[in-house]
């Protein structure tokens, strides 16, 4: 006879508890368990029959593993909470009764956690933490750049910032850095860190303040958990490239607002070079060297015959020894794990001495953090005003800037024979121009980036997945030396646009329709770039019609495989899926066609 089973002990019921039930059986209340599971990664789970899981009752409620909760209830910092509530008794009570003396032994003795062994146990390896580092750096950013108050300290505020600090630092030193987007939320920056994309939004200089409905112990329950994360990440990286972590802040700068300039980068070197250490010239010392230096001090002192051979044969066998790898009998394929030198060695996608042969200075209305930044992380130098913090490398009469970054209108007033000769040796830019050469790859005209010229659409970098929105505007633009006709009108364009459907609709695997087209674009005036480019266009189109169609029928092969259950979730999911490409494309609809009204508006124009 099989075991009985009893009803709510086995099954959904046993698999999952309720947040109620988890609250009771660890013995805490809600704010530490929340944050217990956000400090630990336990999330709520759905299980398939929510009144299974909940023992036949249907109230709404949040489920846990039970397994999750049984790993909760030995964690050591769930101790450490406990007595934080037995000290918070004890320090009130003193308080009450007078007891200043105990009050401050208690204060004294106050019961701290760390979170070392938490970041050990969610990043088992290094390159595990540095690809989990975009929300941590997100946030300190966003803690660097708020006011303190009642509910945010100081301290902690200082800490977020010089996190920020030595973020931005290491990516000047490597020249990590590879995207720029400046965006309504903030500014998107792109960073290669061991061969992981790190990307995070900083925040402009605005500014802000905390909304009074959002739960901030929530976002500092995170951002305790991120810093103890980045501190350990950015300790490793400081380490691996030879510097000094934390670097050393010189506090007179940073009280003059000099920002990145206040901290210093220095060579791990200096620090243990005064140490005594053996092993400096361990790779300049050979055999036949140890083996004279052994004979001289047999010589001098009295020691057996036989302790010296041994040491003369070790050591010979240490310094000439080498690790020759033995290929293995079994036929096993083995993956070499990243290094800092073999990453070193990959081929970078970007130049990162893009701004090297340039000098640039800001003005005072250009925001000095971002420009700084980027401009030193791409091997530039970059100076600034007194008004915009202490630290410039040099003033504004230094003969050596090329360029100036301007965000203003050109001043209307006469200009002295010396500014005059100045402006004519430099070359007056918008800041957008440092972002959109980033993201090119390459130094772009400074033409239409002028001071006071509007400029053109500042596109985002990050749009490489499939169904991104790129705008008309992305279209390559012709070169300042070629120039329309001079009859460029609208029927002109006409004619272009009827000429490249043609080209559109005849390009099949028939090679006399798509000659008859070539000749149609020739004498409407269409270019042959055009004309390749609307060539590529429709035979991609075509083959993605052809693909499209034999992925439909081995989906069709496949459904027929399919149970009705399996069958009518795939149905589910490709419902919610062409949904929501209708709505994008719903969406993009007003945009295309104030495009194409902007469009023929300019060609009146002309």
């Amino acid at each position: 006879m099989g075991r009985l089973r009893t009803k709510g002990k086995a099954g959904a019921a046993k698999n999952y508890m309720t947040r109620s039930a988890a609250v009771k059986k660890l013995q805490c209340s809600l704010a530490d368990f929340r944050r217990l599971c956000i400090l630990k990664g336990i999330f709520p789970r759905e299980p398939r029959s929510r009144k299974k899981a909940n023992k036949g009752s249907s109230a709404p409620t949040s489920f846990y593993y039970t397994k999750d909760i049984a790993y909760l209830a030995h964690e050591p910092i769930l101790k450490k909470l406990r007595e934080h509530k037995a000290f918070a008794k004890k320090l009130s009570r003193a308080l009450g009764r007078g007891e200043w003396s105990s009050a401050k032994s208690l204060e004294e003795n106050k019961p701290v956690y760390r979170l070392d062994h938490i970041i050990k146990e969610r990043y088992p390896t290094f390159i595990d933490a540095v690809r989990d580092i975009d929300d941590a750096l997100c946030m300190v950013f966003l803690f660097a750049s708020l006011p303190s108050n009642s509910r945010l300290p100081p301290e902690l505020v200082e800490n977020c910032a010089r996190l920020a600090a030595e973020w931005q630092l290491y990516v000047i030193h490597s020249r990590a850095l590879r995207k720029v987007f400046l965006s309504i939320k903030g500014v998107y920056y792109q960073a290669e860190v061991m061969d992981q994309t790190v990307t995070w939004l900083v925040p402009y200089q605005f500014t802000q303040n905390v909304p009074a409905d959002v739960d901030i112990r929530v976002m500092l329950t995170f951002l305790e958990l991120y810093q103890t994360l980045l501190s350990f990440v950015f300790f490793k990286l400081y380490t691996d490239a030879g510097l000094v972590y934390p670097p050393p802040l010189d506090t007179k700068k940073d009280e003059n607002a000099a920002g990145v300039n206040a901290f210093s980068l220095q060579d791990n070197s200096r620090q243990i070079s005064g140490k005594p250490t053996h092993t400096t010239a361990s790779s300049q010392i050979t055999g036949k060297l140890v083996k004279q230096t052994i004979k001289s001090i047999a010589a001098n002192s009295e020691v057996d015959s036989e302790d010296v051979e041994m040491a003369i044969s070790d050591s010979a066998a240490d310094a000439d020894e080498d690790f020759t790898p033995i290929p293995s009998s079994k036929d096993q394929t083995t993956v070499a794990l990243p290094t800092l030198r073999t990453l070193s060695t990959l081929p970078q996608t970007l130049s990162t001495d893009l701004f090297s042969p340039y000098t640039f200075f800001l003005s005072r209305e250009t925001p000095r953090p971002i420009f700084e930044f980027v401009v030193r992380s791409f091997g530039g130098r970059i100076g600034w005003p007194p008004s915009s913090g202490a630290g410039s490398p040099f003033d504004e009469l230094d003969p050596s800037i090329t360029h100036v970054i301007i965000d203003r209108p050109p001043a209307k007033k006469e200009e002295s024979s010396e500014e005059r000769e100045l402006r004519s040796r430099r070359k007056y830019v918008q800041p957008q121009w440092i972002v959109d050469c980033i993201n090119a790859g390459k130094i772009l005209l400074e033409e239409p980036y002028s001071q006071g010229k509007i400029l053109p659409p500042h596109l985002s970098p990050f749009g490489e997945h499939d169904g991104a929105y790129i705008p008309a505007s992305a279209e390559v633009a012709p070169a300042e030396g070629e120039e329309g006709s001079d009859d460029g009108t609208v029927e002109e364009d006409q004619a272009h646009r009827d000429a490249l459907d043609t080209v559109m609709d005849a390009v099949t695997e028939e090679p006399t329709s798509l000659r008859t087209a070539e000749l149609v674009a020739e004498a409407a005036g269409v270019d042959f770039g055009s004309f390749e480019a609307t060539v590529k266009q429709a035979a991609k189109k075509i083959g993605k019609k052809a693909d499209a169609e034999a992925d439909r029928g081995e989906s069709d092969m496949n459904k027929m495989m399919m149970s009705n259950k399996q069958r009518k979730l795939y149905e589910k999911v490709k419902y919610s899926r062409e949904k929501k490409d209708a709505e994008v494309r719903l969406f993009l609809q007003p945009f295309a066609k104030l495009m194409a009204h902007t469009q023929l508006s300019k060609n009146n124009f002309k």
